[in-house]
């Protein structure tokens, strides 16, 4: 539910937690390699999505590639920043800092395609 973030850094990307009593549950997970300006963008874009369009059912994993490369390996990261749906099933990936709303909604299964 923590951000990851560089020892003796703080950090402005928050990990946010939603209602765990909510019916469908979402699982978030940003990869992002520090505090940059695409990073950035991409967690704000992210969370303004999601406290649209699933108010009260997700949860943001924020992790910082630089601070934890073994998190990157094991979820196969090759870009950065990278948005991964654990849940609901099946996982899917946006690569990009997810300024594209519509493009972001139909890559989460949010929208239908068009």
């Amino acid at each position: 539910m923590t951000a990851a973030k560089r020892p003796g850094r703080k950090s402005t990307l928050r990990a946010v937690a939603a209602s765990p009593k909510a019916a469908e549950r979402w699982e978030l997970r940003l990869y992002v390699a520090g505090q940059t300006p695409k990073s950035l963008r991409a967690f704000a874009n992210l969370k303004k999505i999601c406290e649209t369009e699933l108010r009260g059912k997700y949860r943001i994993e924020v992790i910082d590639v630089l601070a934890h490369p073994e998190r990157a390996r094991a979820d196969q990261i090759v870009a950065i920043p990278t948005l991964i749906r654990k849940l609901p099933p099946p996982i899917k990936r946006l690569i990009g800092d997810l300024s594209n709303k519509d493009r972001t909604l139909v890559g989460l299964e949010l929208v239908p395609e068009p």
